[in-house]
């Protein structure tokens, strides 16, 4: 499975401005975090990338970008109709062809020397199929994401075969639907913000769009789950940590794991010290 595309969705009104954010890369580099986001791809072989947005944001995601504007192709969704929308705007550009597919919001630190979009991609060829990257997640966290559940695959490590899906599950419906062999009691597997998808999502989308009433909202879960129903759909616990810009003190967190990743980890851990010894003479 050769992926070469990848589609960014930045097009919901309350997160359109999160991408453009400045932080300082592991290589202590100050960046947008979307241009974070676009050498994690790009390191990953992604070749042309898709950002569906807000109309009239293009040309602040174009200098966000820096250096990596010249190959991004922008698509407004001009409707504001859930995530699964947005990703259906983006059919003509993916043209039949798998691709890679990330949220605005979330930025990836690596615990090994692969980063998490190049495991997911490896995992995808590897199986063949539809891969999302996920995470084991506490259950007080179940209300900010989507869930999978199903079972190891054979003679894989950290690859699940998914039976099913559900958006943001309470924590009985995860009980219920989404327990997972292996996992920590209070653990459930959850979207990571990193899917390798294949061309027949884009017509299941299609079809949930066209049934849809009139301004109604249509979410990529209940696709994903009609996918794990019609071909092999499979999950991959990614060897990385999600960090969700969007949440409290969400920025801040995301520094400091790229800050504690990179080539300045002794430094900014000398700053760290410094600054609780004066919290606590101070105290």
């Amino acid at each position: 499975m050769l992926i070469r595309k990848a589609v960014i969705t930045a097009a919901h009104p309350d997160q359109r401005t999160i991408p453009l954010q400045s932080l300082v890369d592991r290589d202590g580099t100050r960046k947008s975090a979307l241009q974070i986001i676009i050498e994690e791809i790009t390191q990953a072989g992604i070749e042309e990338i898709c950002l569906v947005i807000c109309p009239g944001d293009a040309t602040a995601y174009a200098e966000a970008a820096g250096p990596h504007a010249p190959r991004l192709h922008f698509i407004e969704q001009r409707e504001t109709r859930g995530y699964g929308h947005a990703v259906h705007c983006a059919r003509d550009f993916t043209g039949g062809e798998p691709f890679l597919l990330l949220v605005n919001d979330h930025l990836y630190v690596s615990t090994q020397g692969k980063n998490c979009a190049e495991q997911l991609i490896e995992a995808a060829s590897t199986m063949r199929c539809a891969v999302s990257a996920v995470q084991a997640t506490h259950e007080s966290k179940l209300p900010n994401y989507g869930a999978v559940g199903g079972h190891l695959v054979q003679g894989q490590q950290r690859v699940y075969l998914i039976e099913s899906v559900i958006e943001k599950p309470t924590p009985t419906e995860a009980e219920q639907r989404l327990i997972v062999p292996g996992l920590r009691a209070g653990h459930y597997l959850c979207f990571f913000g990193m899917h390798v998808l294949p061309p027949r999502i884009m017509e299941i989308l299609g079809t949930h769009i066209a049934e849809a009433p009139a301004g109604c909202r249509v979410q990529l879960s209940p696709a994903l789950e009609e996918l794990a129903l019609k071909e092999q759909y499979c999950a991959l616990e990614v060897q990385g940590r999600r960090y969700d810009l969007d949440e409290k003190y969400g920025v801040f967190t995301t520094q400091l794991a790229l800050a504690l990743a990179g080539h300045e980890r002794e430094e900014v851990l000398a700053q760290l010290v410094g600054l609780l010894a004066q919290q606590n003479f101070g105290a």
